[in-house]
């Protein structure tokens, strides 16, 4: 499970980061309004929504501003229309790197993009020029758990896959939208999960060390700075300790 722990890491940093910049409550309310606006304001058929408060509750967001969040994603309040974005591009060594943007100006995005991109060593690329390297799934990350007795859960409550790792680590994995209720069924089978989201997911890796870590961190960094980027995926595996 290296590569698994390798890229949660990084996003493990960009939460950190978010959380110390004040920023994570921002983003959630808009991947709140906008699930809202798409699906409807009921968590029990919106597995985006309900994903996206999920969130919002270990974040300790107040449930007043996520009422509001879903209220003006439905057109019961007023507020701003954003539109979701996904640029594509490559970072040190040709990793590939995926970032989603929910914005009110593309011009604005899509010029504070460019700018991080060439500004630290990544290129822009055109749509679809590295999206086939990604795959869209939930996982959930175990590290102390009875290998036969999660897998038996797991498969009965519609996970699509249960892989063991050499290091004691069991990765359940599942469709975007199964991946709520597979978490609640694991939960209330006595199985809790150490890690866990909805994201989109590598296939290929790039291995980075040293310098070009270092580098590669500095644009996803950058990226991860812009108002209007809600996450950044990688291929990227950064080493820093060699």
């Amino acid at each position: 499970m290296a590569g698994h722990s390798k890229w949660a890491n990084i996003q493990h940093k960009k939460a950190r980061a978010d959380a110390k910049r004040g920023k994570i409550f921002t983003r959630l309310i808009k991947e709140i309004t906008v699930a809202a606006r798409l699906g409807g304001g009921d968590p029990a058929s919106n597995p985006r929504l309900r994903l996206a408060m999920d969130k919002a509750w270990d974040a300790n967001m107040p449930k007043d501003n996520v009422q509001r969040a879903i209220d003006k994603g439905t057109g019961n309040l007023e507020g701003v229309d954003y539109i979701e974005l996904r640029y594509e591009g490559y970072g040190i060594g040709g990793a590939a790197l995926m970032v989603d943007c929910m914005t009110d100006n593309k011009t604005r995005t899509v010029a504070d993009v460019r700018h991080a991109f060439s500004k630290n060593g990544g290129n822009l690329g055109t749509d679809g020029c590295v999206a086939f390297n990604f795959v869209h799934q939930g996982y959930l990350v175990f590290t102390d758990a009875d290998e036969d007795a999660l897998m038996e859960a797991a498969l009965e409550a519609g996970a699509e896959d249960v892989i063991s790792h050499e290091d004691g680590v069991i990765e359940v994995i599942t469709a975007p939208a199964d991946w709520a209720q597979v978490k609640a069924a694991l939960e209330a089978a006595g199985f809790s999960s150490q890690d866990g989201d909805v994201t989109m997911r590598a296939q290929n890796e790039t291995e980075l060390a040293g310098d070009d870590a270092l580098k590669m961190q500095k644009l996803i960094d950058a990226l991860e700075d812009l108002d209007d980027v809600q996450n950044v995926y990688t291929s990227a595996v950064l080493h820093f300790d060699e």
